[in-house]
């Protein structure tokens, strides 16, 4: 993109306190310092933390079923249907599965390369949008922002869809963006078109409606307002129709033939309208709660927005202005007005907000009133503050110490928190950023690297998988499980898992051959106690009287904060002598 091209905001910041922007700002340099920055804020805990249920396990076992099967056409969690989102997340991790040449038994953190991809790739797309209106450093202020903002940090590693949705949706709007700037040239660019159309068949492959909605309404609110529409042409709209349909058709109508129209029922009739109509999953909330959890879920951008905010007015004719408003006012309404809500749902509008907060704040010409530099810098430190805090309390919350290295790196990130936020009472923003992103990804290996892998009480499908292991007494165990069916723990022990009753379990660990499949001499019951009296007697009444296990394994589900006791039983045949 030209140096001079239409719209360009100002080269940044102006001088003060902004040294070292005007020397990692660069053009060959900030798109460098961005790709180390998201490599070093979404790599701790990759490896370290176990599956997080529920969705995360649900993505990965649907994946690993398609490796072991070799039906990369349908989705399935073990012998059910899993007909809600598209095959595009899929065919990612199953790539990568593939390529670690660890099949069935790859561990969860291969599921989530992807994820940590399309995380990197969103910071390093976010700078390029924002070149298309911006100097080097302003785009490089607005991709930090999205390197160090809470919720992309949880997204990239997650073995689901939505770092990766971000990244598509980020690539179709860069393409729009630099369409919509050249709207009075005469001949288009055929490459961005070809790019705005392949990420947005890529988006729809990946989860389904929502790529097309933003980039559809950002096209209509950016067509209202400039009162054009014929720079549409130069999105060679029939070519890139055609193009678009040849890419996501033929799976759709494998998926439709295969499952005789399953598929659409269930996605569009119950997943996505379910969605709009109805909170499901009990995720129901009203309007503005999207708002609300962004001010969290968006630290640092949100506290970097609010200072921003003030510049809003006089800019609003700027053509950067005008796009990230088209882009995340529609559908975040959609959004605020949609029943079900969670907080990952507005992520592909969170760099269209730093589009907006980076152009406002290179365009200041001085700092805004006390109270919104106050407001700024407390939505800045409450945070930290909150964040250090949680590395104290979770371990006693849940039962165990609180990790020594966790707790100590939390407390250090108060340090630069503190800084960050003396900067932002000032209403320097640039200045505040370097004590910003030390502040967080402190808090980041604090989090990730120590104090979520320490808390050994929720993760009961990891223990409990490795205590199948150790009593089973041979190598690949058929297990039955009662009263704990966590998707993590069927990712974990394997897909021929089998959720049972209290008296299926007994019947598959004494009557040889009653599991499907069952080797009569490596079958191991996991059973919580709930269920443990029912089980011993009908084990009892097919002549196999048992005490209760002394082999067992507690913990706290955090799906309902329930006290697990889990006992382990194998088949007389593995007795050790």
């Amino acid at each position: 993109m030209s140096e001079t091209s239409a719209g360009r905001a100002t080269e940044g910041f102006g001088t003060a306190g902004v040294r070292w922007l005007r020397v990692i700002g660069r053009r060959g340099l900030a798109p460098l310092v961005l790709l180390l920055l998201g490599l070093v804020f979404f790599a701790p805990g990759l490896t370290q933390v176990p599956p997080l249920d529920r969705d995360e396990p649900r993505f990965a076992q649907a994946t690993k079923q398609m490796v072991e099967s070799r039906d990369f056409i349908d989705i399935r969690f073990q012998e059910t249907a899993r007909h809600k989102k598209p095959v595009g997340i899929y065919w990612l991790q199953s790539a990568v599965v593939e390529a670690s040449g660890l099949g069935k038994d790859a561990p969860i953190w291969v599921y989530r390369l992807p994820s940590q991809l399309g995380a990197i790739l969103a910071v390093l797309l976010t700078y390029w949008c924002v070149r298309a209106f911006a100097a080097p450093p302003v785009a490089f202020v607005a991709g930090a922002l999205v390197a160090a903002s809470l919720i992309v940090g949880v997204e990239a590693r997650l073995a689901k869809t939505d770092a990766m949705l971000m990244a598509t949706i980020l690539a179709a709007q860069g393409a729009l963006a630099r369409i919509w700037l050249e709207r009075a040239a005469l001949r288009g660019r055929p490459w961005l078109a070809a790019l705005f159309w392949v990420a947005l068949a890529a988006s729809v492959l990946i989860k389904g409606p929502v790529g097309p909605m933003v980039v559809g309404l950002t096209v209509v609110l950016l067509s209202i307002a400039t009162r054009e529409t014929g720079w549409m042409k130069l999105l060679y709209p029939l070519r890139g129709i055609a193009a678009f349909l040849l890419l996501v058709l033929p799976w759709f109508v494998a998926i439709h033939i295969h499952t005789d129209g399953a598929f659409f029922a269930e996605a569009i009739g119950k997943d996505l309208l379910g969605k709009v109509a109805t909170g499901q999953e009990s995720h129901g909330a009203p309007p503005l709660t999207h708002l609300v959890a962004a001010l969290g879920t968006f630290w640092p951008l949100s506290a970097f927005m609010v200072l921003a905010l003030p510049g809003l007015m006089a800019a609003r004719r700027a053509p950067a202005v005008i796009f990230a408003l088209c882009w995340v006012l529609p559908t975040w309404a959609v959004f605020e007005f949609t029943a079900t809500k969670l907080p990952h749902y507005t992520l592909p509008l969170l760099p269209g907000i730093a589009l907006l907060a980076a152009v406002l704040l290179s365009r200041r010409e001085g700092p805004p009133s006390k109270g919104w530099c106050f407001a700024a810098a407390g939505l800045l430190f409450v945070p930290v503050a909150g964040v250090a805090a949680a590395n104290f309390i979770a371990g006693p919350v849940v039962g165990v110490w609180p990790s020594p290295p966790g707790a100590v790196i939390a407390a250090l990130a108060l340090v630069p928190g503190l800084a960050a936020m003396r900067h932002m009472a000032r209403g320097a923003a640039v200045a505040a950023l370097p004590s910003t992103l030390l502040a967080g990804f402190l808090l980041i290996v604090a989090t990730w690297g120590f104090t979520l892998p320490g808390l050994s009480p929720i993760w009961i499908s990891s223990r409990l998988a490795d205590a199948v292991a150790q009593e089973a007494g041979c190598a690949s165990p058929r297990v039955a499980n009662v009263g704990f069916n966590e998707p993590s723990y069927i990712f974990l022990q394997g897909t021929d898992t089998l959720p049972t009753s209290a008296e299926g379990a007994a019947r598959f660990l004494v009557e040889p051959g009653a599991g499907e499949g069952a080797d009569a001499g490596c079958r191991v019951v996991v059973i919580d106690m709930r269920h443990e009296a029912a089980f011993l007697k009908a084990m009892a009444e097919l002549g196999d009287v048992r005490d209760p296990s002394a082999v067992r394994v507690t913990g706290l589900n955090i799906n309902g904060g329930d006290e697990m006791d889990m006992g382990l039983y194998r088949a007389q045949e593995t007795e050790r002598e």
